[in-house]
């Protein structure tokens, strides 16, 4: 395996006050996965060293500049048209003649309850892309780990399995990515900005879908546990 590019001396020794980051805190603060911020680090993109255990480390200061540039779109997403209201009636059109099974299965006031955090997740996610420094970007995707955490509960408990609990996730994100390419059309956004806004969504929705599975895991052993 190839070893990640390294400095001819380490960059610490010239600047001792620099904030050097592991792969994972690094990945995640420019909102894309490991495997993108080590390909950048080959390419020269973004400045990496690696440590004599042949482990990548990246400059905060660096890092942030990156997030800078990245900014796909200048104007607020609701400027752009991209309103939690209207994201809201995209879903109600998706959801319209073929509703989830699972969320059925619900009691009423659990059912109630995840839509409603459906609805606050949509204007999360709105405030992630739309954030322009990296506390915020973190703040956002922790409420984001937050709602998705508690739906995987609440669908285990309706005693979704963990392909039904798949298939909900992935109708939900549609009306989301539909709506940025709609913005896309409408705004006549340049492709590279269209292509940032995707890639910063996409990557933040598979972190999402990580998380839902892994407490829906978690969640459904908890009641065998307590069933047992």
């Amino acid at each position: 395996m190839p070893r990640p590019a390294v400095h001819q001396s380490d960059p610490r020794e010239s600047d001792p006050r620099a904030a050097w980051l592991s792969l994972g805190p690094a990945s995640r603060i420019v909102g894309v996965d490991p495997d993108t911020m080590r390909r950048w680090a080959d390419a020269g993109r973004v400045r990496a060293f690696a440590t004599p255990g042949g482990h990548r480390r990246f400059n905060r200061a660096d890092l942030d500049r990156l997030v800078a540039a990245r900014r796909p779109v200048s104007r607020p997403l609701a400027a752009l048209g991209a309103t939690s209201d209207r994201l809201a009636r995209a879903y109600a059109r998706a959801y319209r003649d073929d509703a989830p099974v699972a969320p059925d299965r619900l009691r009423p006031d659990a059912r109630d309850a995840l839509r409603a955090d459906g609805r606050r997740l949509v204007a999360v996610l709105l405030a992630y892309l739309d954030a322009t420094h990296p506390a915020d970007r973190e703040r956002w995707e922790g409420e984001a780990l937050s709602l998705i955490g508690v739906a995987a509960r609440r669908l285990a408990e309706a005693a979704a399995d963990v392909q039904e609990v798949l298939a909900i996730y992935l109708r939900a994100r549609q009306p989301l990515l539909g709506e940025l390419a709609a913005v896309g059309k409408r705004r006549a956004l340049d492709p590279t900005q269209l292509a940032g806004l995707f890639e910063q969504a996409i990557s933040l929705l598979d972190r999402l879908l990580l998380h839902l599975v892994e407490s829906h895991a978690v969640a459904r052993a908890d009641m065998l546990r307590s069933e047992a």
